[in-house]
């Protein structure tokens, strides 16, 4: 990859779970370097959702090398989860007709509920230790799908953890990591963000900035999702024995199917 930029730069691994991005450095400018990077990175781009695309050339092997504005800032906390630029940022990208076009022409099938109770059977069925938490997730799963179908499917980022969002100097917010972007219903998103970092008692407001109302649909549509992924977290955490973790997202999967939070 250095013939590319020249002998002059320096490339350095910038982590992620691929291994394949890099820091490509050359006195006081700097880039992000990804191997590989789907062409939805453009889109992203053009939209002001991710860092500036500012080149992408083929390599000799057929691999393809981006190259994006090198991003001078920082992750959000936890607490800034809360702000109404993060709410609008994820409501411009839901609303996306361009985001969701692209996805749909490089072969994103939609994501649904079906779709994933099937997928948790069969993580649940390779399970090393089978857990009855899990069987009984994946039943009240299959007993609500009916009431939670949306056909206003949008760009899931599938990932809104706080680590993903960057504020640059300049006070401009990014959402990066798009390698997980699925085509489904936006409470898959919404649940996860809003679940984790917002109090339920300020769920409608955060809503409003987002553009959405928040009715027993949306509250129900989430509270699914969120099972769901919980779900998958706890097999993965049970796999990897990791036992802590495992004491948490079972905690949390209990607490879900025994104290579903929804306004009645």
């Amino acid at each position: 990859m250095e013939h590319i930029l020249g002998k002059e730069w320096r490339l350095y691994p910038a982590g992620g779970a691929t291994g394949e991005a890099y820091i490509a450095q050359h006195e006081e400018q700097r880039l992000f370097l990804k191997r590989n990077s789907s062409p939805f990175l453009a889109v992203l781009s053009a939209e002001g959702i991710v860092p500036k695309l500012l080149w992408t050339k083929r390599l000799e092997n057929g691999d393809v090398i981006s190259a994006q504005q090198w991003l001078d800032g920082r992750e959000l906390k936890s607490a800034e989860m809360k702000c109404s630029h993060v709410a609008k940022l994820l409501g411009k990208i839901h609303s996306s007709n361009e985001l969701l076009e692209m996805l749909k022409r490089l072969g994103k099938m939609p994501l649904t509920p079906e779709l994933i109770i099937a997928d948790l059977q069969r993580q649940s069925a390779a399970m090393k230790n089978s857990s009855q938490l899990v069987k009984e997730s994946i039943a009240r799963l299959m007993e609500d799908k009916n009431e939670i179908q949306c056909d206003d499917k949008v760009v899931c980022h599938c990932d809104v953890n706080h680590n993903n969002w960057m504020l640059s100097k300049d006070s401009q917010l990014f959402l990066i990591d798009w390698d997980g972007a699925m085509v489904a219903d936006p409470a898959l998103d919404l649940g996860m963000l809003l679940y984790s970092y917002i109090p339920k008692s300020e769920w409608a407001e955060w809503l409003s900035e987002y553009n959405m109302k928040l009715t027993l649909g949306l509250e129900k549509r989430m509270h699914w999702y969120v099972t769901a992924q919980t779900a998958y977290m706890h097999i993965q955490n049970i796999n990897k024995g990791e036992t802590e973790k495992a004491a948490e997202t079972e905690s949390t999967l209990y607490r879900l199917l025994n104290h579903p939070s929804i306004t009645q």
